[in-house]
C-alpha cells in the first residue's frame, strides 16, 4: 500500500458529483489533520472550495472514526495507529478553469478543489487512481500528471489508472480532463505538446491551431533557453497539455507547471478553410501565448510570497504587475515576433490597451503595485465603481513593461532590452526551481537592481513614478526615437460617459465614469434609462439618440432608480478621447 493514495470516481454525472477516497497508511497517531486549499494559484481570490465537500467520513478496517471540524476548510480525524480511509463527495458544477465540472459529456478537475491535504505528509509522494465512469467506456484521460511506473500498476497513456506526483503541491498543479475531446499534438524543441478541446466545435481547424501554437511554444522556449532549447516543464512531466473547454461566449485561462486550463468561445476558433486572422482567433492565440509564458514567469520565477504558496489564506504580493503585467506584454509581442500577426495588428492591440488604461480614472488613484497587493479585495471583487477606483495590473502592468522596454532599448542603442531582464530572472530564480531544496522567489526591493544588472540601465525613477506611483507613462516621449507616434484625439460623437447593458430591451447603466457628463448630472450605476428629452431609450438606441445633439446641449434624462422615476438635466460638456498609434 502506498503511504498516500487518492482515488477519484465520476460517481454521479447527472448530479455532478465526484467521489474521492484518500488512503493514508501512516496517519498522525494523535489525530490526522486534513484541509482543502482556500484558493488556487493564479486566481487571487479566496474561493472556499470546501463548501462543495459532502458526506466526509473516515474509517479503519475495524471502526468508523470521529471527525472534528477545525474551521471552514480543515478537519481532524480521531487518532489511530491503523491505516485510515477518508471518503467524501465533491459537487462539481463550475465551468470555469478554477475548480471542477462533471456531466455526462466530460469530467474536469483541479486538484486544489477536490483533494484534501494530509498535514505532516505534504512532501510524501501522492498516488492518484483515476477511475472511469460507469456510463461510458470510451472516455480517456488527459493530464500532464505522470503515469506511475508500470510495475506499480501505472496507467497507460491517456488511460484510467494510477498516476503519481512527488508531493501534494505537484498533485494539485496538474489538472485533469476526461472524456472524448478532439485532440491534436505536436513536438517542438524535442518536447511533446497536446491540445485537448472539449465541447461542440463543428469543423474546427485543429491543424491550423496546432501549427500556430507550435510557433508560440518554440519561440518562448528559445527565448528563455537560447543555448539549451530546453522546455521548462520537463522538470515535472514529459508533456505539456493545453486543455480547452469550448462554450458559446466564455474566455479565460489558468496556468499550471506543465499544462494550462482554458475556456474559449466557439466563434473564436478557426474553421477548416477559413483564411485570415479574425479578432477572436487572435485573442485566443494571445491567451495561449499568455498562459504558456506563465510556465516560466510565475510557475517557476515566482514572487517571494509564493515560494512556497500558502493556500490557507490570502497571500498578497505587490509584484503581480511583473508576473501578470509583463506576461500580458509578451503574449501579443510573441505573436508579432513569430509572424502570426503583422505590425499593423500589433499596434492596434497596443492601442486598445492604451485606451483601456488611459481612459480609466482609477489609474490616477491606484498604482499597479497597489493593484497587485489589493487583487484579493479589489481586482477580483469589482463593482460598479471599480472603473473609477482601481487599475488593472494586467493592462497597466503591460504598459509599464512596454515603457521599460522602450527606455532600455533607447538607453543602450538597442543592445539591451527587457528580454535580458526576463532571462536573468529565469537564470536566478526559475531554472531548476522544482529541483531545489530551498525555493527562492523575487523580492520587490530587488527589481530595480536586477534590471540594472541585466541591462546596465538605472530604472529607479521610472519604477518609482509609474509602477509604485500613479503617473501616466510618457509613451509618446518613449516611442519617439522608434518612429512611432502616440496621438490623443477627441471623439466627435456625444457621450454620457457611462457603460450600459441591455436587459430585456431596457438600457441599464452599469458604470458611471467619474467626472463625466452622467456623473455631473447625478446619474448612477443601476439606473434604467427611460427617455432622453421624452423619447424612449431602449436597449439599443442610446448612441443613435445622442447623435442628434451638439456640445453644450442640455438634455432631460428620465430614469428609473429602483422603482422610482427620476429626472436629471445633463449638459454635454465633457468629450470622450482616444489614443491612436501611428508609424512616422
Amino acid at each position: 500500500m502506498k503511504d498516500i493514495l487518492y482515488r477519484i470516481f465520476p460517481a454521479d454525472v447527472a448530479g455532478h458529483l465526484f467521489s474521492i477516497e484518500i488512503h493514508i497508511k501512516k496517519p498522525e497517531k494523535n489525530g490526522q489533520i486534513l484541509s482543502l486549499p482556500t484558493w488556487i494559484p493564479g486566481s487571487y481570490l479566496v474561493r472556499d472550495f470546501s463548501r462543495h465537500i459532502q458526506k466526509l467520513t473516515a474509517r479503519t478496517d475495524k471502526k468508523v472514526l470521529d471527525i472534528a471540524k477545525l474551521d471552514n476548510h480543515s478537519w481532524q480525524i480521531e487518532g489511530t495507529k491503523h491505516p485510515i480511509t477518508v471518503s467524501y463527495l465533491v459537487y462539481a458544477w463550475d465551468l470555469s478553469v478554477r475548480a471542477a465540472h462533471l456531466d455526462e459529456t466530460h469530467g474536469f478537475f483541479n486538484g486544489s478543489s477536490v483533494f484534501l491535504q494530509v498535514h505532516g505528509q505534504e512532501d510524501s509522494p501522492c498516488y492518484l487512481d483515476i477511475n472511469p465512469p460507469t456510463h461510458r467506456q470510451d472516455w480517456k484521460v488527459y493530464t500532464s500528471l505522470p503515469e506511475a511506473n508500470k510495475e506499480k500498476g501505472g496507467a497507460k497513456h491517456h488511460g484510467f489508472g494510477l498516476y503519481v506526483a512527488p508531493n501534494y503541491d505537484a498533485l494539485i498543479d496538474h489538472p485533469v480532463e476526461m472524456g472524448t475531446p478532439q485532440v491534436i499534438s505536436f513536438v517542438v524543441c524535442g518536447a511533446r505538446h497536446e491540445m485537448v478541446f472539449t465541447g461542440l466545435i463543428p469543423n474546427v481547424d485543429l491543424e491550423r491551431i496546432a501549427r500556430d501554437t507550435a510557433k508560440i511554444c518554440e519561440y518562448q522556449i528559445n527565448f528563455f533557453e537560447p543555448k539549451t532549447h530546453q522546455a521548462p516543464f520537463l522538470d515535472s512531466s514529459d508533456r505539456y497539455v493545453f486543455m480547452t473547454m469550448v462554450t458559446g461566449t466564455d474566455y479565460g485561462g489558468l496556468e499550471h507547471r506543465s499544462s494550462t486550463a482554458l475556456v474559449a468561445s466557439r466563434g473564436d476558433l478557426p474553421v477548416i478553410g477559413q483564411e485570415g486572422m479574425t479578432d477572436g482567433y487572435c485573442q485566443f492565440l494571445g491567451l495561449i501565448s499568455h498562459e504558456y509564458f506563465h510556465t516560466w514567469n510565475v510557475k517557476r520565477i515566482k514572487p517571494q510570497r509564493f515560494a512556497p504558496y500558502n493556500l490557507t489564506q490570502a497571500t498578497p504580493t505587490p509584484l503581480l504587475w511583473i508576473f501578470e503585467g509583463f506576461t500580458s506584454y509578451y503574449d501579443d509581442l510573441v505573436l508579432l515576433r513569430t509572424g502570426i500577426i503583422d505590425e499593423t495588428r500589433y499596434l492596434s492591440l497596443l492601442q486598445k490597451t492604451i485606451n483601456s488604461v488611459y481612459t480609466s480614472p482609477g489609474r490616477l488613484k491606484q498604482s499597479v503595485a497597489e493593484s497587485s497587493f489589493d487583487a484579493w479585495t479589489k481586482y477580483y471583487k469589482q463593482d460598479e465603481n471599480s472603473l473609477n477606483a482601481i487599475i488593472s495590473y494586467y493592462t497597466k502592468g503591460s504598459l509599464v513593461a512596454l515603457g521599460l522596454d522602450l527606455l532600455i532599448r533607447h538607453k543602450t542603442e538597442s543592445k539591451k532590452s527587457l528580454d535580458d531582464f526576463m532571462r536573468l530572472l529565469w537564470k536566478k530564480y526559475g531554472r531548476d526551481f522544482y529541483k531545489k531544496a530551498t525555493q527562492k522567489g523575487l523580492k520587490e526591493e530587488n527589481v530595480v537592481d536586477l534590471i540594472h544588472e541585466a541591462t546596465g540601465v538605472n530604472t529607479q525613477s521610472f519604477v518609482q513614478c509609474y509602477a509604485l506611483g500613479t503617473e501616466d507613462i510618457p509613451l509618446d516621449t518613449l516611442w519617439a526615437p522608434f518612429k512611432v507616434e502616440l496621438q490623443k484625439e477627441n471623439i466627435n460623437d456625444n457621450s454620457l460617459q457611462i457603460k450600459t447593458k441591455n436587459i430585456n430591451g431596457q438600457c441599464q447603466i452599469t458604470h458611471v465614469i467619474e467626472g463625466g457628463n452622467a456623473h455631473v448630472a447625478g446619474l448612477s450605476a443601476g439606473d434604467f434609462l427611460v427617455a432622453i428629452d421624452y423619447i424612449r431609450v431602449d436597449g439599443q438606441n442610446l448612441d443613435t439618440l445622442l447623435k442628434r445633439y451638439r456640445p453644450d446641449d442640455t438634455l432631460d434624462i428620465h430614469v428609473f432608480r429602483r422603482d422610482e422615476l427620476r429626472c436629471f438635466k445633463c449638459t454635454l460638456q465633457t468629450k470622450d478621447i482616444k489614443f491612436v498609434l501611428k508609424k512616422i
